[in-house]
């Protein structure tokens, strides 16, 4: 839709003496622009155009649009004045947009005319279907009801534009559900469409309703609903005894009040319409017999209302009806709701034990009474001739813990106080034997313990709730239920409140919701976890029990760091030193291995400590190289001195005894008999070197040390001279080395090195060895 806007200029002369007065009066004179809603096009729309009655065409005037959606949504060619909308409209997101024009002068930006306001519409189409927001739907009409009969109204919406054109005008149709029931189109009220529908025959039929816009008609948009409806009943049907004649026995040693036959009449309506009464209406036995309804299974029982006698009559008759309590007026003429049978009752002779007066007993007795409260009396009966007496007993076997005690006359009382909320019912045994006869009679006593309102209330669940440190706002951290070991009345209520130490705390404080919790509200907005991390709240509960029963229960409060969503992480105080990031578990190692540190350390000093002098002992006029190999298994660094060497040139040397220069030994052993030293004059290296082998074994004072010294001066008075290699290679020798042969096999490479054979290769594998 496309409009034009054009300001004009007024003119109003009036003059005096000739003189021409001029009076302009500008302003916007505009129709109402539209535009499509969902327009898709290539190009954006054209929405109308601006002009201004003092725009001549030469460019000197600009437009401006000023207004919901100028600039995002609507643009304007500030030289024609053309208005396009640049995206798609949605009519249902916004049906309106007030803008606001004006001209003005495009060098100076001083304003040609006043502003003026107008208003673009979107205008509508169908592009919304009908919606049923609140289905699916569920109802209920009366089985047998009218034709016509209204069951329920559905709507539907329709988010289009209900004052243009027919997008938003509705027709209602079914798609299932014929012909059971119809729909009006225009109001969309559900109706019955067949007559006498039974519930019994079908209870649920699901229905399908169609809403179309566009009045119905092709092309426009529809949705639909299901509507699940159910019949109800009605006491459309009377009751029906399934035999005509009932058989029944009871033997003579019944007792009045004993069931002797049960039976019942069949109907197929629910609720009050099924409700069957039964009545004696005729017979011999009605002065024996009585007949009841039972409240769960509905059966009409039989029972003795007087004691029969074998020899005097063997059999009775009775007949019974059975009747509706509640009929529907409408359906009169299908009845009568009633029918009848007849009960035949055969007597029974017998020789029994006594016999009680009920199947059965139930009592009841307040918990906390004092000992020797009745509870209640049972009573059996010897039916034969001689009438004996009946003693009574409580079987220990059913009351272990004997609660209760039974008198002579079946008067069952309690042997001490009774709990119960430990144990709230007691089904015992009591045992009727006649005096003189071992046969006896069981009869089931259920004693059920009244409640007493002895327990006060107290907190249903964990007393520990969790809160975020970071909150921005007031919120409910928890709600508070409340358990009562007592027996909850009808009427029974909690009340809450804040213990009156704390009553008027600055943090938290308490709503009783009455309907048995309540809620603790923050009173104030972020908590530092560091400061205080948990917060006790004590709670008075009090019911309104008789007795009133009152408790404080405390709430633990923890406050927790929390994660953007609000996700609890740690709930522990957090210390105070440690840098952020570092886990607990690195902290332990770092410590672990501070502590290792310390104790290596100490054992280090300690072991300094005990050494009486150093390893290797330098004297002025000794000047040694050391040459230490670490390829075997020795004692390490410290295993710096295995023998002199110096001795191998000086074997005089060898008797006296050459103690150790890296340990002083406090004690001097003297040498093992039997190793045998070789003579002083001796040149045998071998045997020397085992001897100082097996010194250096027996010796107490010194570690194992494996390692070979070898020493650059070798004495004085040496005939051999250096065996230094690093010598051997930058100087010519002439000497003679073929003595070494004579040394043993120890010594055999050395002899084939510098013997007769001329070598110039200095192999420092075979130095080691050696």
């Amino acid at each position: 839709c496309e409009s034009h806007l054009s300001l004009h200029r007024h003119r109003q002369r009036a003059g005096k003496e000739g003189q021409v007065l001029h009076r302009s009066k500008r302003g916007w004179v505009w129709n109402q622009f539209f535009v499509i809603e969902e327009y898709t096009g290539p190009d954006p729309v054209l929405v109308g155009r601006l002009h201004s009655d003092v725009d001549k065409g030469d460019g000197t005037i600009k437009y401006i649009l000023s207004g919901e959606g100028a600039g995002t949504i609507f643009v304007i060619d500030d030289k024609t004045g053309n208005i396009h909308a640049t995206k798609t409209l949605d009519r249902e997101e916004r049906a309106e947009y007030t803008l606001t024009a004006q001209a003005v002068a495009r060098n100076t930006n001083e304003p040609l005319e006043p502003p003026s306001e107008f208003i673009v519409k979107v205008q509508d189409i169908n592009d919304n279907p009908p919606e049923f927001l609140h289905g699916p739907y569920y109802a209920m009409v009366p089985e047998m009801s009218n034709v016509g009969t209204s069951v329920m109204q559905v709507t539907a919406t329709d988010a289009d534009d209900p004052t243009y054109g027919n997008s938003a005008r509705l027709v209602y149709s079914i798609l299932q559900g014929q012909p059971y029931f119809s729909v009006e189109p225009q109001t969309g009220i559900i109706r019955t469409a067949l007559p006498n529908m039974d519930r019994e025959a079908r209870q649920e039929y699901d229905v399908v309703i169609q809403a179309k816009d566009m009045g119905g008609h092709m092309g426009g948009l529809s949705g639909t609903t299901e509507v699940k409806i159910t019949l109800t009943d009605v006491n459309d049907n009377p009751p029906k005894f399934p035999q005509s004649v009932y058989s029944m026995s009871v033997s003579e040693d019944k007792v009045p009040g004993e069931e002797v036959g049960r039976l019942k009449a069949k109907d197929p309506d629910l609720g009050d319409n099924g409700l069957v009464n039964y009545r004696l209406i005729d017979g011999d036995g009605m002065n024996m017999f009585e007949i009841s309804t039972n409240s769960e299974t509905r059966e009409a029982v039989v029972k003795l209302k007087k004691q029969v006698d074998f020899e005097t009559k063997r059999s009775y008759t009775l007949k019974v009806e059975g009747s509706n309590p509640h009929i529907d007026s409408r359906f009169l003429a299908w009845g009568p709701y009633k029918d009848e049978a007849t009960i035949k009752i055969s007597v029974e002779d017998a020789d029994e034990p006594p016999v009680f007066v009920a199947p059965s007993y139930t009592f009841e007795v307040e918990e906390n009474v004092p000992q020797g409260t009745p509870v209640g009396r049972v009573h059996a009966k010897d039916t034969d001739v001689a009438n004996n007496p009946v003693r009574y007993l409580i079987p220990r076997y059913t009351d272990v813990d004997q609660f209760f005690s039974i008198s002579e006359d079946g008067l069952i009382t309690t042997n001490r106080p009774l709990d119960r909320e430990t144990q709230p019912w007691h089904n015992i045994s009591v045992s009727a034997t006649e005096i003189g006869h071992h046969q006896d009679t069981k009869v089931r006593v259920n004693i059920k313990v009244k409640d007493v309102n002895d327990n006060p209330p107290e907190f249903a669940s964990d007393n520990e709730v969790f809160m975020c440190e970071t909150h921005t706002k007031t919120k409910t951290p928890c709600f508070i239920s409340v358990l009562d070991k007592d027996e909850m009345a009808h009427r029974q209520h909690f009340t809450f409140s804040l213990a009156p130490e704390v009553a008027h705390n600055q943090n938290f404080t308490l709503k009783d919701n009455r309907d048995g919790t309540a809620s603790i509200y923050v009173l104030r907005k972020g908590f530092n976890r560091l400061t205080q991390d948990v917060y006790f709240l004590p709670i008075e509960i009090n019911d309104n029990g008789f007795p009133s029963m009152s408790s404080t229960n405390t709430l633990t409060i923890k406050v927790c760091s929390c994660d953007s969503e609000d996700n609890i992480g740690s709930c522990h105080m957090a210390p105070h030193v440690l840098p952020a990031g570092l886990s607990t578990g690195a902290l332990i190692a770092i410590l672990a291995c501070i502590v290792i540190l310390l104790a290596i350390v100490v054992l280090f000093v300690a072991l300094r400590r005990q050494k009486k002098e150093p390893l290797i002992v330098f004297e002025e006029e000794d000047i040694r190289e050391n040459i230490i190999t670490y390829d075997d298994e020795g004692g390490g660094e410290e295993d710096t001195e295995a023998f002199d060497i110096a001795t191998l040139q000086n074997p005089d040397g060898a008797n006296g005894f050459l103690p150790r220069k890296d340990i002083k030994p406090e004690l001097q052993f003297p040498i093992r008999p039997g190793l045998g030293r070789p003579a002083a004059n001796s040149v045998d290296v071998d045997d020397f070197i085992k001897t100082r082998i097996a010194e250096a074994d027996s010796d107490p004072t010194a570690p194992p040390y494996d390692s070979i010294q070898i020493y650059g001066y070798e004495g004085r008075g040496s005939l051999a001279g250096s065996l230094s290699s690093l010598e051997s290679v930058t100087t010519e020798s002439d000497l003679d080395y073929d003595y070494l042969q004579s040394w043993g096999p120890r010594f055999r490479k050395l002899a084939d090195l510098y013997g007769t054979k001329d070598c110039s290769i200095y192999d420092a594998d075979d130095d080691e060895d050696s």
